[in-house]
């Protein structure tokens, strides 16, 4: 009797367990082999990388990209001359009076020698070398007068330049000889995201240094261009690939060992590399070198518009606009009547959206974009207007500052003042990054309610900084009510505020 207690106990047991995993995989087990699997098919967004099938991406070879690139990127050092700073004011001294100043410290102060070290690429075998501005100039201190190039192979030569672009932070060399080694140009329009790149250059003054990682996003934009120009381009690639202080001008090649950029500067929060570079795309580069060696300058087309950026908008002053909250561009504020967006239809209130096909979300990669055209050049540019996209071809114009005249006309007509943007010499003169100066109050206009006086420099708008006459018209056209206007006296220390209601 116990003997068939105790078997029918193990046969329950037995069929009980059976039961539990027979259910478990009907009812669970399923579903979970698809989480995770191609059991019921690829995803959508493995489209084109492999059927179905888990195999390994293709490994890529870097050598050849690396030994055709070394040859072509070049070690540059420079030199700016010691000088003497003054004020420039005049005196009727004697030479006795100015070596007495001298000899106790009372003369005028003397900038020391200055030199430095950076990256450049040869793109043709007669000798052309592209670099950035900031490794041949220094800003207010100038462009250096002596400049060495030395080839991977140590031979120096002796370097003039050709031209540069403080906007883009590109320039252009020249030494003698020819069937130097160069690098091609490829296409930066072709880039992917987590395309293996190369960063060559001559870092922390070693010798030739190859470094790798991949592209980790294009079109950046880190308004670090405007330290040196009141009209900066920026689109940078970004990568992860290891840049230091010299790598400037360096070459950013693919794996073929074309030239798709210029590597131009580093993410630095705590004042060393922090895990990311920039590089400016090869197809700026093309056509800002193309125009410094033929025509001496960079010719650029204007747009002929004043604008800001949706991102630096809140979503309140987006609807106050009557555009879309989820709207991604840049917001006409002005056309210039005599500008190329004007004849193309283009009004205040679209909103631009693309340029040449590209998305754009700030008036930096607009400027990127239109950076690659010439005066005369159509281009399409797309733009919301009422909900509906519109796209239409623009020819750019030549005007110079067009931007700039049609900001002046409007910040100037509603505060009723003559602004200009204050001059970088005199910003650094002064202690201050830049600002808007008050020439002349118009009797009667928003500034003569204030106590405010003429020459007063404006430095920020309730605490937003201002730089120059764009900075102040974008400012001013997102604020409503009453404002804070804080600046300086130039010749008199200390920070001057003055409060000014709008809507009067």
């Amino acid at each position: 009797m116990k003997l068939n207690h105790i078997l029918l106990t193990v046969a329950i047991s037995a069929a009980t367990a059976v039961g539990s995993v027979w259910s478990y995989n009907k009812l669970f087990r399923e579903d979970n082999l698809a989480v995770g699997s191609f059991e019921k098919g690829a995803p959508a967004n493995y489209a084109g990388y492999f059927d179905g099938t888990a195999v390994p991406a293709e490994a890529t070879d870097l050598t050849k990209a690396a030994n055709t690139a070394i040859p072509a990127v070049v070690h540059i050092k420079t030199k700016i001359p010691a000088r003497k700073q003054t004020n420039n004011v005049p005196s009727r001294r004697g030479v006795f009076d100015d070596w007495f100043d001298d000899l106790f410290g009372y003369g005028p102060n003397v900038v020391p020698e200055q030199r430095a070290s950076g990256s450049g690429v040869l793109i043709a075998e007669d000798g052309y070398i592209v670099t950035n501005n900031h490794v041949i100039s220094d800003g207010d201190k100038g462009v250096a007068a002596e400049i060495t190039v030395t080839l991977h192979n140590k031979k120096t030569y002796k370097a003039r330049l050709i031209g540069r672009d403080p906007s883009s932070d590109l320039a252009v060399l020249k030494i003698d000889g020819n069937k130097f080694p160069f690098l091609v140009y490829g296409n930066s329009s072709n880039i992917q995201l987590a395309q293996w790149v190369l960063a060559v250059g001559y870092p922390l003054t070693l010798e030739t240094t190859v470094t790798a990682g991949i592209i980790s996003a294009t079109g950046r934009t880190i308004n670090i261009n405007r330290r040196q120009s009141e009209t900066p381009v920026e689109s940078f690639i970004q990568t992860d690939a290891a840049v230091n202080q010299g790598n400037s001008g360096g070459a950013l090649v693919n794996s073929n060992g074309e030239l798709i950029g210029i590597n131009s500067a580093i993410l630095a929060p705590t004042g060393t590399y922090a895990g990311y570079s920039f590089a400016v795309p090869v197809n700026i580069v093309k056509k800002i070198v193309d125009d410094i060696i033929r025509f001496g300058d960079v010719q650029r087309g204007y747009l002929g518009i004043q604008y800001y950026s949706t991102e630096d908008m809140s979503e309140e002053q987006i609807k106050a606009q009557g555009i879309p909250t989820d709207a991604e561009g840049v917001l006409v504020n002005g056309v210039s009547p005599d500008g190329g967006a004007a004849a193309a239809g283009i009004k205040k209130g679209d909103v631009i959206t693309k340029v040449n096909g590209a998305a754009v979300r700030s008036g930096l990669q607009m400027s990127a974009q239109i950076a690659s055209f010439r005066p005369g050049d159509k281009v399409p540019v797309s733009y919301l207007r009422g909900g509906k996209e519109y796209t239409v071809q623009i020819t750019l114009k030549k005007k110079a500052g067009t931007f700039e005249d049609l900001a002046v006309s409007n910040i100037g007509n509603r505060l009723g003042a003559e602004l200009v943007t204050l001059e970088k010499a005199k910003a650094h003169e002064y202690g201050i990054e830049g600002g808007v100066q008050v020439r002349k109050i118009t009797p009667g206009g928003a500034l003569s309610r204030t106590k405010m006086n003429e020459t007063f420099v404006i430095v920020s708008v309730n605490g937003e900084d201002v730089e120059n006459v764009e900075d102040l018209s974008r400012i001013l056209s997102n604020s409503q009510g009453s404002i804070r206007l804080e600046g300086i006296y130039p010749g008199y220390d200390g920070l001057y505020t003055y409060p000014l209601n709008l809507e009067q």
